[in-house]
C-alpha cells in the first residue's frame, strides 16, 4: 500500500470516537473478568459451568453485535445526511428484532435451563451448576434486548460517550454486587454461582434504567412509539437488503464460534476452564484494535452518507495501518501476560498448562481477528457490501475450521490443544480474501434515499 499523508484532523476525529469505545469495551471485558476471577476463587467447576452457561449470553452478544453493525450501516449514513426520523425507524427495526430473540432466550433459560445446558456439555455437575446460573441470569437478557439497539443507534449518531458512561455504571455495580453476593459479604449468605448471575441481572437492570432516562432527554432522534415504529416499507427493504446479511453473518459466525464451546465442553472441564480465562485475557488486551474497527464504521459511514466517497477511501487506508500496528502491539502485550495470567485463578495443573499454550496461540490469532473485523464488520459493511463478509465466514468457519475441529476431536481424538489450533484457522483462511476485496475498492457506496 502506497504511503500517503494523513489529512489534518484525521487522528483527532478518529480517537474522539475510538477512546470512549475502547473504554466501553474494556469495561465490558472487565465485567466478565470479575466473574471469572471471583468464580475462579470458588472452584474450577463453578468457573467452567458459568463459562458454558455464559454461551447463551455470548450468542445474544453476537446478535447484538451483528444488530449494532446492521443498524450502523444505515443509521450512520442517514445521520451524516441529518435525517433523524429515518434514524428513529432504523432503531425501531433493531428493537423489534432484538426483543424477539432476547425474550425467547429468557424463557428458555428460566424454564428449561438444564435442557439448554445439555447442548454444551454432557458432564452432570456442569449441567447442574450451569442451569442454576441460567435461571438467575434470564431476566438480564430482556434488559439487554432494549439497551443494546439503543446504544448502537446512539453510537451511529456520534454519542459514543453515552455507551462508555453506561458501561462504567454497569461495571461498578456488577463488581460490587459480585463480591457481595458470591462471597456473602455484609452478613449476606454466600451464593457462589447464583450470586454471579444475580449480580449480572441487577447491573443490567440499572443499565436499562439509565438508558430509559437518557432516551427521554436526548435530541439525536425521536424515541416516541409513533416515530420509532413508523417504518416505511422502503426502509424495511433497505435494512433487509443491506443490513440483513450483516446480521445473518454475525449470527452464523456466533453459532460456528459457539460450536467450539460445544466441542470443548465434551473434551473436559480443564480445556473449558482454560478457554474461559484466555478469552477474557484476549478480550481485555485487544480493546484498542476492536475499538478502532467500531469507530471506523461510524466515521466512514458518516462520510459516505455525506457523499464524500474519496475522503472515506483515504481515511480507510490510514485506519487500516493504525489497526494493524495496534494488533502487533496487542500481541506483544498478550505474550508478556503468559507467566502472569495462570496465577490469577485456581486451576488444575493440566488446565494451567492449556492456558499458557492458548495464550501463546492467541498472540497471533488476535491479529487475524482484529484485521478481519476491521475489513468485514467495518469497512465492507459501512460501505454497503455486507454480503461479501457473509460468504467469507460461511466458507472459513462452516467450511473449514468447524468441520476440521469436529473431525479432530471426535474422529481422530486429538489432544485438546491440537483441536484448539484447528478452531483458530478461520481467521487466517479468510484474511487473504478480505485483503484482496479491500484492495480492489469496490465495497464503498452511498445507500441513502429520500422517504415521504
Amino acid at each position: 500500500m502506497r504511503f500517503q499523508r494523513v489529512r489534518e484532523g484525521f487522528y483527532r476525529e478518529l480517537w474522539v470516537l475510538v477512546f470512549p469505545i475502547v473504554i466501553q469495551n474494556l469495561i465490558t471485558s472487565a465485567v466478565t473478568m470479575a466473574d471469572v476471577l471471583m468464580l475462579g476463587r470458588v472452584s474450577q467447576t463453578a468457573l467452567s459451568a458459568s463459562s458454558l452457561a455464559g454461551q447463551v449470553m455470548f450468542l445474544l452478544s453476537m446478535l447484538y453485535f451483528g444488530l449494532a453493525s446492521a443498524i450502523t450501516i444505515l443509521s450512520s449514513q442517514y445521520w451524516g445526511k441529518q435525517d433523524r426520523d429515518t434514524v428513529s425507524g432504523i432503531f425501531g427495526i433493531g428493537l423489534l428484532i432484538s426483543m424477539s430473540v432476547s425474550l425467547f432466550a429468557a424463557v428458555m433459560a428460566f424454564f428449561f435451563p438444564t435442557t439448554v445446558m445439555s447442548f454444551w456439555t454432557n458432564v452432570p455437575e456442569l449441567q447442574r451448576e450451569g442451569a442454576v446460573y441460567l435461571r438467575y441470569a434470564a431476566l438480564s437478557y430482556c434488559f439487554l434486548g432494549i439497551t443494546q439497539p439503543y446504544l448502537a443507534t446512539m453510537k451511529s449518531c456520534e454519542r459514543v460517550k453515552l455507551s462508555m458512561r453506561v458501561s462504567m455504571i454497569a461495571l461498578g455495580s456488577n463488581v460490587i454486587l459480585n463480591a457481595i453476593l458470591i462471597f456473602g459479604l455484609f452478613g449476606l449468605p454466600a451464593m457462589g454461582i447464583k450470586g454471579a448471575a444475580l449480580a449480572t441481572t441487577i447491573s443490567r437492570g440499572i443499565e436499562f434504567a439509565v438508558c430509559l432516562y437518557d432516551s427521554a432527554h436526548q435530541e439525536c432522534f425521536p424515541t416516541d412509539p409513533e416515530h420509532v415504529f413508523h417504518i416505511p416499507q422502503e426502509l424495511a427493504r433497505d435494512f433487509m437488503h443491506y443490513s440483513g446479511p450483516a446480521l445473518v453473518n454475525d449470527m452464523l459466525w456466533a453459532l460456528a464460534y459457539n460450536m467450539n464451546s460445544v466441542i470443548m465442553g465434551h473434551l473436559g472441564s480443564d480445556i473449558v476452564a482454560a478457554n474461559s480465562v484466555v478469552t477474557v485475557a484476549r478480550d481485555v488486551i485487544t480493546t484498542v484494535g476492536f475499538g478502532i474497527a467500531s469507530a471506523s464504521s461510524i466515521l466512514l459511514g458518516k462520510e459516505i452518507g455525506a457523499n464524500q466517497l474519496k475522503l472515506a477511501k483515504e481515511d480507510a487506508k490510514n485506519i487500516f495501518r493504525t489497526a494493524f500496528l495496534a494488533s502487533l502491539v496487542q500481541g506483544l502485550i498478550l505474550f508478556c501476560t503468559i507467566p502472569i495470567v495462570p496465577k490469577l485463578v485456581i486451576l488444575s495443573e493440566t488446565a494451567g498448562s492449556y492456558l499458557r499454550s492458548m495464550l501463546g496461540i492467541s498472540c497471533i490469532y488476535q491479529i487475524g481477528q482484529v484485521m478481519n473485523t476491521l475489513l468485514i464488520a467495518s469497512f465492507f459493511r459501512c460501505g454497503g457490501d455486507s454480503k461479501y463478509g457473509l460468504r467469507l465466514d460461511l466458507f472459513s468457519m462452516w467450511g473449514v475450521s468447524v468441520p476440521l475441529a469436529l473431525f479432530g476431536a471426535f474422529v481422530l481424538r486429538l489432544n485438546p490443544l491440537a483441536v484448539y489450533c484447528l478452531m483458530c484457522l478461520d481467521e487466517f483462511v479468510k484474511l487473504p480474501f478480505a485483503l484482496y476485496h479491500y484492495m480492489h475498492g469496490q465495497w464503498i457506496r452511498n445507500l441513502t434515499r429520500e422517504f415521504e
